[in-house]
């Protein structure tokens, strides 16, 4: 690791936008009468339910357990009824299973955990276990368990702890001011995490467009023994293996995880709710999100329980001023176009951004034109172009040939293509279709 951070190939500078929710400081959500808790909230296996209809619960109660290694619990966002156990439309337009809670207005706390104050003293494994019983997952957006990635498997050794506090997503700023707002918070909870892994300092990389937030967290930092790195602006910095090669110059190869460069690479608001759970005892049931967009009265950040509904955030947010002609879950790059309303915030809903009609151009998609500005701006060195052709002859065999497993969705080749051209969903469209080819297979 050196002091001055490396360039990764490609990149695109897009109109970052922050500035209609970057000075707004977060503010509390207000209990609401119900909250639809979608079931399954992390990569991997689905927990378990043990709750049933009409069953009560109190604030930070068991709602499933783990369904495995690879799973995390769910607990519920406040005190209540069970209403029902139903679908709701998820991020992606399919229904899924969600926990239809009824507040009792009373927001009573269940038995928390034990908070463990003697943190630097614990065996790492109980503070592990910890992060797993609180149910935290990587709140950046993969929502990938979190003690999996501090369980490095036999042969694995890790070296560095890597925070991602780039948040180089247009508009999103629930990160910028988790960091300004929050940094004790922010750097314990990497403390933790370097205890838990047995390293000696962990590095917190912020890109330097924040230099506020890159001030308190230095305010802090030296007294936990971690380092803040300021990176150069560009898109996608906060992605794991650009974020990897910018503060290491390790190159993660394709098909393989940080882990495999003795990297392990968390979410500044992940180690915020790290050291909740520790500190405080308290399970994931809440996070700051960016409800923003030119369409809303007043964008800002919120911290918002699992289960709010999307509706009740642009209700927090003021209403809207004109009809918007999109509703995203993220920012515009790499965000899920919404269909519904009634979509509720899970532990990895970053943003809630509306795009006005006046940003929106009624593109058609043209003939590639061969000018290889996908190639110069794809971080991952693939060659969208061609990877195109493949998919829309239905080639999936030969898009897999061209490493479209390896593109990361960052949707940079289609910002930069002149002709328009749906790239980044039709590389989402190639991953299902060789997917589901090798579950044939197999």
């Amino acid at each position: 690791m050196s002091d001055k951070p490396r360039k990764f190939k490609g990149g695109v500078h897009p109109n970052d936008s922050k500035a209609l929710s970057s000075r707004k400081a977060i503010k509390e959500a207000p209990l609401f009468d119900s909250y639809k808790v979608i079931m399954h909230q992390n990569i991997g296996a689905p927990p378990e339910l043990v709750v049933k209809k009409g069953d009560t619960v109190k604030k930070g109660g068991l709602l499933a357990k783990a369904g495995g290694f690879m799973s995390v619990p769910l607990h519920a966002p406040t005190s209540g009824t069970i209403k029902a156990i139903d679908k709701v439309p998820g991020p992606t337009g399919i229904s899924v299973p969600c926990i239809e809670i009824t507040s009792d207005g009373e927001d009573e706390w269940g038995s928390p955990f034990e908070p463990i104050s003697d943190w630097q003293t614990a065996d790492p494994a109980e503070l592990k276990q910890r992060i797993w019983d609180a149910g935290i997952v990587g709140m950046g957006g993969a929502g990938f368990p979190v003690h999996v990635k501090l369980s490095p498997p036999e042969g694995k050794t890790i070296d560095t702890l890597i925070i991602n506090g780039a948040e180089c997503e247009p508009y999103l700023t629930a990160d910028h001011r988790l960091m300004l707002e929050q940094a004790e918070e922010v750097v314990l909870g990497v403390a933790i995490l370097v205890r838990i892994l047995g390293l000696k300092t962990g590095v917190i990389g912020v890109e330097n467009n924040k230099p506020d937030a890159i001030e308190a967290l230095n305010k802090v930092a030296g007294k936990y023994n971690i380092t803040v790195q300021s990176l150069p602006v560009n898109y996608p910095q906060g992605a794991e293996r650009q974020l990897i090669y910018s503060i290491t110059g390790r190159e993660v190869p394709v098909g393989k995880l940080p882990m495999d460069v003795n990297c392990v690479v968390q979410n500044v608001a992940t180690a915020a709710a790290v050291t909740e759970a520790v500190l405080k005892g308290q399970p994931s049931i809440e996070r700051v999100t960016t409800v923003t967009g030119k369409p809303l009265v007043d964008p800002g950040n919120w911290k918002l329980r699992i289960g709010t509904p999307i509706s009740k955030t642009i209700e927090l947010a003021g209403g809207i001023t004109e009809q918007p002609a999109k509703l995203l879950l993220g920012g515009p790059m790499m965000g899920i176009a919404q269909s519904s309303l009634d979509v509720t915030v899970m532990k990895n809903t970053s943003g809630v951004l509306l795009i006005a009609q006046d940003e929106v151009s009624q593109y058609t998609s043209e003939p590639c034109i061969r000018c290889g500005r996908c190639v110069d701006c794809c971080p991952m060195q693939i060659l969208p172009a061609t990877i195109s052709q493949a998919v829309e002859n239905k080639r999936f065999d030969w898009a897999e040939k061209l490493n479209v497993m390896a593109c990361i969705e960052c949707g940079s080749c289609s910002y930069s293509c002149p002709s328009h051209r749906p790239l980044n969903q039709q590389f989402k469209r190639a991953k299902v279709e060789i997917r589901a080819g090798l579950r044939k297979k197999g």
